[in-house]
């Protein structure tokens, strides 16, 4: 169970280092999922099968697909279609999915090497983590909840657009339309052409 515990902790460590130093935000979050991973793995060798679980539903499935919605309503453009065509490379998925495989190793060598906790080990029940999120600590809880809401509202207004931006980088840049006189002019340039 150490070895577990330590392969679990370096991949968390290796995937949440990797998150912070890409550069495009979709690579960031498939490692952040992998390093949330390892850390429901690390609960669940620890002896808090149900605070795995939460992990997993909770901050690996509702949060990072939120994230995930966020980027993707961001990434408007004209050039969406060729970023989400890189997105599907092979080399993009390779080492998280590696990560994630080990992972998955692990979790299952653990399931089924163990049949019971040890009587040394003490295992963390539903109640005893309610009891801690809304008890002692319930401010940090909802200061948590707050920082996600302002890094969210944050992204959105970062990465909002003002009209004449939409105008000139929205998808319908390829159309043209006829001006008074014989000048064609594109959505979004200066420019007239007089090209008959």
């Amino acid at each position: 169970m150490l070895i577990v515990f330590y392969v679990a902790s370096a991949i968390a460590v290796l995937a949440t280092i990797v998150a912070i130093t890409r550069n495009h935000a979709v690579h960031a979050l498939l490692y952040l999922i992998v390093s949330l991973l390892a850390i429901a793995v690390i609960f669940y060798v620890l002896g808090a099968p149900f605070l795995a679980a939460l992990e997993l539903i909770i901050y690996a499935g509702a949060i990072m697909v939120l994230f995930l919605f966020v980027v993707m309503m961001l990434n408007l453009g004209e050039h969406a279609t060729e970023v989400e065509t890189e997105w599907l490379k092979p080399g993009v998925w390779a080492f998280p999915s590696a990560l994630a495989t080990v992972l998955l190793g692990e979790l299952t060598y653990v399931v089924v090497n163990t049949s019971a906790p040890s009587p040394v080990m003490h295992v963390i029940t539903p109640k005893e983590i309610g009891m801690s999120l809304f008890g002692p600590y319930a401010i940090g809880v909802e200061l948590a909840s707050l920082l996600l809401m302002s890094g969210l509202v944050g992204a959105y207004h970062l990465g909002r657009r003002t009209s004449g931006e939409e105008e000139r980088y929205g998808a319908d840049t390829d159309r043209a339309r006829v001006v008074s006189g014989s000048g064609i002019v594109r959505v979004g340039s200066d420019r007239t052409s007089h090209a008959a």
